[in-house]
């Protein structure tokens, strides 16, 4: 047990060394919903690689990685109409998450229904999207 605890230790002192560049990435601002002010945690993105990896983590909220981490949790649609502006980010990791949680909300919120089908998503998106 102490084994799992010292790997896990050690990934999260992997994942703090990419604090910084992310922090300059997401100009101090959750990556998902772009709240300022506010504490950020990294936050890996599924299925995460062996290694720590900057192209597989994003700079979120509280609230966000929540709704990240737990799929069945239920979503209000208005706190996430800012997903239709942050589908765009040029981070790969950061419209996954976006991907995730509009599908989500797809089923209940036309809005989000109407972004995933207008929206030009690259094949490697929508697959790592799929691997959740």
């Amino acid at each position: 047990m102490a084994r799992g605890f010292d790997s896990h230790q050690e990934r999260l002192q992997a994942l703090s060394l990419l604090g910084k560049d992310l922090a300059r990435r997401a100009k101090s601002k959750c990556e998902i919903c772009q709240a300022s002010g506010v504490p950020l945690r990294i936050h890996e993105v599924a299925p995460a690689p062996r290694e720590p990896d900057f192209a597989h983590v994003i700079l979120v909220c509280a609230g966000c990685d929540a709704a990240l981490l737990d799929p069945s949790a239920p979503l209000d649609a208005k706190r996430w109409r800012v997903l239709t502006e942050t589908l765009w980010n040029e981070a790969p990791a950061v419209r996954v998450g976006v991907v995730r949680l509009l599908q989500r909300l797809a089923r209940e919120a036309d809005w989000a229904r109407e972004t995933l089908e207008e929206a030009y998503l690259e094949e490697e998106i929508l697959e790592w999207a799929a691997k959740a």
